[in-house]
């Protein structure tokens, strides 16, 4: 396929010259894949084994992808090269990469797929590999939306009186679609997965009770605590301080907004954006990373204008793009008060960093980190409650001292895993070695 380009004109040729039978491939395409996919990547590397890197090319600008390849060290052996809309990089990511893994096939090795989490790569890949009968290593397996049961008048109860409520796992109930799409994607996932690889007990559960086998569940942790725990050990040659000196003695609130169902929404968009403006009118420090879905939504709801007065008015109010390197990230939000979002990997950073999180959405599909008290949800219903739950989060010690409930050396517990499983058989298992016949 000419859509394909590869980091080396022999790149079939170099894979079946390896004297290994197993090529352990990793697919990347967004910034969370990087973060969470690379330290795999680089561990089986350490350990020696026959590991390519794909990348699907969805994210492929400087600030997406390019500068955090470059923090990693990292260059994919090949990429997918995708574009379009949602069902064209979908149907794109399964003929294209449906196409590399039938080639190594044809070279008389076993693929193994490593998909990350709920993303449309994480689906697509997973589809393609079992095509071929691959069946993939999911790595944040079995992640489920939980949400709170919203009685009536919860919005007036105090931040302590919400928070305990949502520590209590009877208080949560299952069936969310949201996040869209990716519900839909880990589902589709985990049906073309023979390892999966949970980050938490509550994930496990969700994965028993959809009839996964057991033998084939193994909680692990997350990788993003391999990564964040990288980048804070680089962040003292971050620059982030340099360009944003305002942020460097802390104490604010990190807006992100991206969740297409915020996004696409001018009811919850504009609950989000009115607590926002409130907290940058009582003086609070406020940064909002503009992101795409972030700067579609302002134009299509006509709060452009309001944005850029805000910046003008208010020197509490940091208005900035993207940022290309994680240790930037990394760097500014361990010295924020707390990080109001709606992104998923947040609410595991913000955990294993110490940093209280406001999850801005109905249910969060990382409700342990709730449960564990680490995490608040703040439905984008009532800018009020809104506030009232940032301020109460606001440099909140019993959030702060949560302990990290994601774990340590988590890609090297995840390489084991798989290794172990290879020892007995293959990860794709047919009904004879199922049942030990």
């Amino acid at each position: 396929m000419k859509e394909i380009t590869y980091k080396s004109d022999k790149f079939y040729e170099e894979i079946a010259d390896h004297a290994d039978r197993h090529v352990h491939l990793i697919m990347i395409a967004t910034k969370p894949d990087i973060i969470k996919q690379v330290p795999l990547y680089l561990e089986l590397k350490k350990q020696g084994q026959l590991v390519v890197l794909g990348h699907t090319g969805q994210h492929y600008d400087e600030n997406l992808s390019g500068g955090m390849l470059k923090e990693f060290g990292v260059e994919p052996d090949f990429n997918l090269n995708v574009r379009g809309a949602m069902h064209e990089v979908v149907s794109q990511i399964i003929g294209r990469l449906g196409h590399v893994i039938g080639e190594i096939k044809e070279r008389g090795k076993t693929v193994i797929p490593y998909v990350h989490g709920d993303t449309t790569t994480a689906m697509a890949s997973a589809n393609a590999g079992y095509c071929h009968m691959f069946s993939s290593v999911h790595v944040e397996a079995g992640i489920r939306t939980l949400t709170p049961r919203y009685e009536d008048g919860f919005t007036s109860k105090s931040f302590e009186d919400w928070r305990k409520y949502l520590m209590d796992r009877n208080n949560w109930e299952r069936g969310s679609q949201e996040p869209y799409p990716e519900q839909f994607n880990t589902r589709c996932a985990e049906a073309a997965t023979g390892i999966h690889l949970a980050p938490v007990e509550l994930d496990r559960e969700f994965m028993l009770s959809e009839g996964y086998s057991d033998d084939r569940i193994f909680i692990v942790g997350n990788s993003v605590a391999d990564a964040t725990h990288a980048a804070m050990e680089n962040a003292k040659d971050s620059t982030v301080f340099e360009r944003h000196p305002e942020l460097a003695d802390g104490d604010f609130v990190r807006f992100c907004i991206h969740r297409r169902e915020n996004c696409v929404s001018e009811k919850r968009f504009r609950a989000i954006f009115d607590a926002m403006k409130k907290i940058i009118e009582s003086g609070k420090k406020v940064l909002l990373i503009n992101m795409h879905q972030t700067k579609r939504a302002l134009e299509n709801f006509g709060l452009q204008e309001e944005l850029e007065q805000l910046d003008k008015n208010y020197d509490n109010f940091i208005l900035s793009e993207v940022w290309p390197e994680y240790k930037d990230v990394i760097a500014a939000m361990s010295r924020a008060a707390v990080c109001a979002t709606d992104s998923g990997s947040m609410q595991e950073e913000m955990n294993i960093m110490g940093v209280p999180c406001v999850t801005l959405r109905f249910g969060s599909d990382r409700s342990e980190s709730a449960i564990a008290g680490a995490n608040v949800i703040a439905p984008p219903t009532d800018s009020d409650f809104i506030v009232k739950m940032i301020e109460g989060a606001w440099n909140n010690e019993d959030m702060k001292n949560v302990e990290n409930i994601y774990g340590e050396n988590v890609s090297e517990r995840c390489v084991d895993t798989v290794l172990r499983v290879l020892e007995k058989g293959e990860v794709f298992r047919s009904e004879d070695d199922r049942l030990g016949k």
